[in-house]
Formats: C-alpha cells, structure tokens, sequence
C-alpha cells in the first residue's frame, strides 16, 4: 500500500495551513464543511491522526471517526429539517477516493431531492450560514 501524503489537502487543514469551515472537533476527529457540497450541509468527517483511507486505519481510528460521523449526522438532520443522511466513504482510487486521508461525507437529505452533480464550487457565504445551522443543532 501507498505510504501517507503528508501534504495532503486534510494534512494540511489539520495543520491549518490551509482554510476550512469548521464545526465540530474532538481529541480524535474533525468535521468541516465540503467545499463542493452535494447538498445543503454536506460536510467531511476525518481523524486528526493519519491514515490514507479504511484500509490501513487502526481500529481506534475508525471507532472515532463513526461516532463523529454519527454525531454529524444527527446534527445535521436537525439543522436541516433532513428526511435522511447519506454517508459515503471511497477507498483507493479506483474505489473513488480523490483525497487521501480518511474520510467520510455526510449529507442530509429530502425525500424526492437528489444530490447535487459532484465537481461544483460552493457559495462560501451559505457554506458558512449552513455551518452556524450545524453548529447550533450540537448546543
């Protein structure tokens, strides 16, 4: 297997080298708004330790990250009034997995609505509002 990137793009944002809207942050974990939300509220979940994906992450690293992302998704099924949550999770690239350091995406859902095309830049300025949302359903 590929040994780890440190200058991948969640290396750096752990390092805050680079910027990210944060709204949840343990020991183990962070959770960050997706620059390119497939819907409204999509956000990235991934441990503060590294890992290139589920293959090679340690059992404690894995036990983290799931409660956060179930924390997550409870959060944002409030905040978004969401019908659902859809996680998704790739390994390797073939398996889809574009950055690689362990992560998991959550997006609330609506019945009847689908996700949005990948690929697109989100407003940063509803990027932040949806974060306050998310931010406010964990108090």
């Amino acid at each position: 297997m590929t040994a780890y990137d440190t200058d991948n793009i969640f290396a750096k944002i752990l390092r805050g080298e680079i910027p990210s809207t944060r709204v949840y942050e343990d020991d183990d974990t962070l959770a960050f708004m997706d620059i390119m939300p497939r819907s409204d509220g999509h956000l990235l979940v991934i441990p503060k330790t590294p890992c290139r994906n589920l293959l090679d992450a340690t059992p404690e690293q894995l036990a983290a990250v799931i409660a956060t992302v179930q924390k997550m998704s409870h959060a944002v099924m409030v905040a978004f009034d969401a019908d659902g949550v859809t996680v998704q999770q790739f390994n390797e690239a073939a398996g889809g997995q574009e950055v690689f350091h362990l992560h998991f995406h959550v997006l609330p859902r609506h019945e009847g609505v689908s996700v949005r095309a990948p690929g697109t830049m989100g407003d940063f300025d509803l990027i932040a509002q949806h974060a306050e949302k998310i931010k406010a359903s964990l108090a």
